[in-house]
């Protein structure tokens, strides 16, 4: 039900206030696995993200934000489920490969989910060497792979803003990548290297971003 009103009532209505400028949908198939690859600007992205695709879209979450105890407790994890995120622990040496098997759950059913190969915002608005993860799904699943772009969203929420401006943003959804060449090969960290910048350069195409051919440094706690 959280999820309806998220999509069918809260989507639309976001929609009409901030107007985002919308591309390529149509590069979005409507059915089978799809893995969405995108920069990432801002803390604000997922709800674009979730808000800009023809089908319901899933994240990572933090399963702390889920364990909230109380009616605002259960009210906040079923507003994050809603929103289309899938509690993760984080902080131990299995974080990474819990993460990659929740995402592989969604991609295994036929679903759609979403990832920021970056895999922290880009403080210096370049767009950054992207971790493999990406390539590991992608050829785990056989999920054809759309490159997102995200313009403009860091200015949705500047750092000491308490609620969500209005600002410019657009989001592009390129052509979908295929890696079924690679059948057989996902093991191989030269294929995941390969596909992983594959996909980086095509987000590279359609943001126009500068690339850096270096890993982005994750923000400490309470960065903007």
């Amino acid at each position: 039900m959280i999820a309806l009103l998220v999509r069918f009532v809260l989507g639309p209505l976001v929609r009409a206030v901030y107007r985002p400028e919308v591309h390529g949908v149509e590069n979005v198939p409507l059915s089978g696995p799809v893995l969405l690859a995108a920069n990432h600007r801002a803390a604000l992205d997922t709800g674009v993200i979730t808000f800009a695709t023809p089908r319901q879209v899933k994240f990572l979450g933090k399963a702390e934000y889920f364990a909230g105890k109380g009616l605002k407790g259960k009210a906040l994890a079923a507003f994050l489920g809603g929103l289309g995120y899938v509690p993760v622990e984080r902080g131990n040496a299995q974080a990474g490969l819990a993460a990659l098997e929740a995402a592989r759950k969604v991609l295994d059913a036929g679903g759609v989910f979403a990832i920021y190969p970056e895999g922290t915002r880009s403080l210096d608005g370049r767009l950054h060497r992207g971790h493999t993860g990406v390539a590991a799904l992608a050829l785990a699943t056989g999920a054809k792979v759309v490159p997102v772009a995200l313009t403009g969203t860091e200015n949705l929420q500047p750092k000491g803003a308490k609620i969500p401006r209005l600002a410019k943003i657009a989001i592009t959804f390129g052509k979908p990548l295929d890696f079924s060449r690679y059948e057989g090969q996902d093991y191989a960290p030269a294929i995941r290297r390969s596909v992983t910048d594959e996909v980086m350069y095509a987000i590279l195409d359609i943001s126009g971003q500068e690339y850096v051919d270096t890993y982005h440094k994750r923000p400490s706690e309470g960065a903007a």
